[in-house]
């Protein structure tokens, strides 16, 4: 009986990992190939530095309530919880796309406000990237704010939509 009790458990803990792998970075509604390849060689940066369409940072963050925000962020982080802002450059396509290797909240402001998302897809069983959202802006200078972050830095890709 303890055979087939730890058969059954093997045939099921196999199951479950295999469905989780299927489930993994494919679950995405578009590819984070990308966003994995500039993680895995993304440069320290600090809090308020400029990021480049097409790259990415690993980007320290600050407790909240010591984060310097141009409008308040869209959804109220709690508390000790961190976060950063980053200064970008949208494209002529006035498309960008964010993507995260761990949970926080994204606004992107722009002419004193927060820009809806456009698009937005996120998945818990992806390795080394949690959520990917896409935003339609104006051509021009933006300001990307993160909130709510558990730990005390993430990796941050911005790039244009394929």
């Amino acid at each position: 009986m303890k055979k087939v009790v730890l058969s059954l458990f093997a045939i099921l803990a196999g199951t479950s990992f295999a469905m989780a792998a299927d489930g993994g970075c494919d679950a995405f509604k578009w590819p984070v190939a990308r966003e994995q390849a500039l993680f895995a060689a993304a440069p320290a940066t600090q809090s308020g530095a400029a990021l480049a369409a097409g790259e990415a940072a690993d980007l320290a963050l600050e407790p909240v309530d010591a984060v310097s925000y141009t409008v308040p962020p869209e959804r109220a982080p709690a508390a000790g919880t961190f976060g950063a802002t980053a200064s970008v450059t949208v494209p002529p396509e006035g498309e960008l796309q964010i993507s995260l290797s761990g949970e926080a909240w994204i606004d992107v402001i722009q002419d004193g406000h927060a820009t809806k998302s456009a698009a937005f897809s996120g998945v818990k069983t992806c390795p080394g990237i949690r959520k990917s959202v896409r935003f339609k802006l104006t051509p021009g200078a933006a300001t990307i704010q993160l909130s709510g972050a558990k730990d005390e830095s993430i990796k941050v890709a911005v790039l244009a939509p394929e």
